[in-house]
Order: structure tokens, then C-alpha cells, then sequence
């Protein structure tokens, strides 16, 4: 078996213990691409129509020496989102430092070739 395809196998199989905590069935993989990971959620009383999650970020997941804790975090927060949003994404886009445009950063200074 090719580590690609094994390592394709892991990251689907964390997602799934991420998921594990919504009822089930009411998930089902709609594309498997080569950066996400993404799943269609339908059940009456969730909002959640929708889960994503970014494949690098799973294979980090599955090295770290605190998985299970980070794991738990993430099903509690998919619990908790599931009646509030419309998505769950792992991980979350940074609200605090969003990517400027070349026009941005001039105007408040920063330099255009490199942010961060």
C-alpha cells in the first residue's frame, strides 16, 4: 500500500472520529480533493449543511502527542456549531489577521511583497 493512499485512509479516519459525536448518517463525503476534505451534513433541527476539513492540517493532527485531547476539543466544538452554523471548517479561517490586498497594505503601510 502506497503511503498516499494510507496516509488518504488516516485522514478520513480521524475526520470520522471528529464526526462520530453527530447522529449517524447524517453525513456523507461529497468531495475528496487533494487540499479538503468535505462532507454534506442533512438533519432536521442542525443547521450545519456542510463540514470541512483541510487535509494537512489532519495529518498534523495524527502526529501530535496531544491528538485524543485535540480531538475531543474539536468534537465538543462540532457539537456546539452544529446548531449555530451553516459550516464547521478545522481549521478555522484566522478572523484576526485576514490576508490584505496589495492595495490594503499600502494604505496602512505594510510592506506588499510580504505579509507575515
Amino acid at each position: 500500500m502506497s503511503t498516499e493512499i494510507r496516509n488518504k485512509s488516516d485522514e478520513s479516519r480521524i475526520a470520522e472520529e471528529i464526526m462520530s459525536v453527530l447522529p449517524a448518517g447524517i453525513a456523507r463525503a461529497v468531495s475528496d480533493d487533494r487540499e479538503n476534505l468535505r462532507f454534506s451534513v442533512r438533519a432536521k433541527g442542525l443547521r450545519l449543511r456542510s463540514i470541512v476539513f483541510c487535509r494537512a492540517s489532519l495529518r498534523r493532527l495524527l502526529a501530535d502527542p496531544l491528538r485524543d485531547v485535540k480531538v475531543e476539543y474539536l468534537q465538543r466544538d462540532l457539537l456546539r456549531s452544529a446548531e449555530k452554523r451553516g459550516e464547521f471548517r478545522y481549521p478555522r479561517a484566522n478572523r484576526i489577521a485576514p490576508k490584505f490586498s496589495a492595495r490594503m497594505r499600502l494604505a496602512i503601510g505594510l510592506p506588499i511583497a510580504s505579509f507575515f
